[in-house]
């Protein structure tokens, strides 16, 4: 028999649609800025966002010195319109709301797209059109044949701290 917790985890609660009143304010406030940016064109205006917290949001499994300077080198155009792109696509989409944290006011954290935390196997047709609508067709081939989310994810905290945009391998 699984313990609660491990049992409560592996439930998970997600919004097809996103519905920002349902968010928590700084949440909200978070996908204002980083949306901002997207629609700016500027992968610049990107740090307003990124300089909100602490420390930067992980974009790789190692240390990245300039976050900037590593989403334009990771986008396919060198410019960083490709990851202003699927930042926009991942946020058009609601999340999938994990209780993480142990901070009971701060528990939960919010991943785009809410598809990343679901069986790829199991998705109703609409959720089929949200994987086709911000996933590259090759990605989600690959991804079925590795039956496991390895496109992009974004999180955010309950608090407003942008903890993740990192591609899953």
């Amino acid at each position: 028999m699984q313990k609660p917790e491990v049992a409560a985890r592996q439930t998970v609660d997600y919004q097809r649609q996103l519905d920002r009143t349902k968010l928590p304010r700084p949440v909200a406030e978070m996908i204002d800025a980083i949306m901002a940016a997207a629609h700016s064109g500027e992968i610049e205006d990107l740090r307003t966002a990124i300089e909100w917290n602490e420390l930067p949001p992980a974009l790789s499994g190692e240390k990245i010195d300039d976050p900037i300077a590593f989403l334009k080198a990771a986008s396919q155009d060198g410019k960083g319109h490709q990851m202003l792109a699927i930042i926009a696509d991942l946020l058009s989409v609601g999340p999938a709301r994990q209780p993480l944290g142990r901070d009971p006011e701060n528990t939960d954290v919010y991943v785009w797209p809410y598809l990343a935390e679901l069986s790829l196997d199991k998705l109703s047709p609409a959720e089929e059109v949200d994987l086709y609508r911000i996933v590259p067709v090759d990605q989600i081939v690959k991804m079925r044949q590795q039956k496991r989310w390895t496109w992009y994810r974004l999180a955010i905290g309950a608090d407003g701290t942008w903890h993740a945009f990192i591609q899953q391998d």
